[in-house]
């Protein structure tokens, strides 16, 4: 079969391997589409090489059918569509015993810390999987990873029908959240400098502002009739937007920090004192995420089409990195298997 390798620092190629057959507990996945993220574009990078150890499969957005089934595995059947959770926790840290088994002490993350899914089978522990819906498309389902993140990220906020809600950046998780919260009954804006994502999120039905060309502080204060937003999410992972996240708040609002930040941020302690802001961190998900995104996914809350920039073959992974890192694209699909 056929596997891309992340070789190191911008460096992936197509290899020819031989197919893992599943042990006890686990199924082999022929894999349909493989969203590429940004986590995976920093491993790209190399700015994960502590991390991953090379050569590395990686990729965890994924849509499949199950190919083979080992021993101890009941419940599934060999055509079955499928996608992945790719957590793996150890039950036993203090995270785990607290319930919070998705950001477990120890987590394996599958498709970083393990083998991933850019290959054309892919073997992996049955409980991990997450059942598809006859009807929902293999190339929409692979969709359906990030949008379990934006879920997570939703419910996490508390947000209620009605909030006014400001989204800070308009990358593919940012245009999610927004979609989410919309479906959730939230009043929704998008705050985002670059006008080809702004125009990629108004084509998704989303509202952007240009926050380098208008007061946003003024701008969210007049939407919401001078009380500022229930819920602020940063996930555009740019110093100022936490420094000003806070000025955008209500009394006792809340900011969501989603984006990935490598550095330590000033924040503004200040206004979080002044107006007895909460400050969350959102990472990952939980099952229940993973099941309510299906259901996102499935029934059209989510314009799939808008959010999937292009789909590549196996063959030009590689490049498709290459035009995620240039920003000349929001979503791209590696069709794997039959590519």
């Amino acid at each position: 079969m056929r596997a891309a390798e992340y070789l190191g620092e911008r460096t992936i190629r197509v290899e020819e391997r031989d197919a893992a057959q599943p042990g006890q507990g686990e199924v082999a996945i022929q894999v349909a589409y493989v969203g590429i993220c940004g986590t995976d574009l920093h491993v790209f990078h190399g700015d994960m090489d502590a991390r991953v150890t090379t050569p590395a499969t990686i990729g965890h957005e994924m849509s499949g059918t199950i190919a083979a089934i080992g021993p101890g595995v009941d419940g599934w059947s060999v055509g079955d569509a499928v996608t992945v959770m790719p957590l793996s926790w150890d039950g036993t840290c203090p995270a785990c015993l607290a319930g919070n088994m998705h950001i477990c002490q120890n987590l394996d993350f599958i498709g970083i810390d393990s083998p991933g899914a850019l290959q054309e089978l892919w073997t992996v522990p049955a409980d991990v999987l997450v059942r598809l819906p006859e009807g929902l498309s293999l190339r929409n389902a692979a969709l359906v990873e990030p949008v379990a993140v934006a879920v997570h990220d939703v419910r996490r906020s508390g947000l209620g029908v009605g909030d006014s809600v400001v989204v800070i950046g308009a990358g593919p998780i940012g245009a999610l959240i927004a979609t989410v919260a919309t479906a959730f009954g939230a009043r929704v804006i998008i705050a985002e400098i670059d006008a080809n994502r702004r125009a990629a999120a108004e084509e998704m039905g989303l509202s952007t502002i240009d926050p380098s060309a208008v007061d946003q502080v003024a701008w969210v204060e007049e939407w919401t009739g001078g009380a500022g937003a229930d819920v602020v999410f940063e996930v555009s992972g740019a110093a100022a937007a936490v420094l000003g996240a806070t000025s955008l708040a209500k009394v006792r609002g809340t900011v969501v920090v989603v984006a990935i930040h490598p550095q330590p941020r000033p924040l503004d302690l200040h206004r979080v004192f002044w107006r007895e802001l909460t400050i969350l961190g959102a990472r990952v998900y939980e099952r229940q995420d993973f099941e309510r995104a299906v259901e996102l996914v499935a029934d059209g809350s989510i314009p799939a089409d808008a959010l999937i920039s292009s789909v590549v073959p196996l063959t030009d992974v590689e490049s498709a990195f290459h035009t995620l890192e240039a920003g000349q694209a929001l979503k791209i699909l590696v069709e794997v298997s039959g590519s």
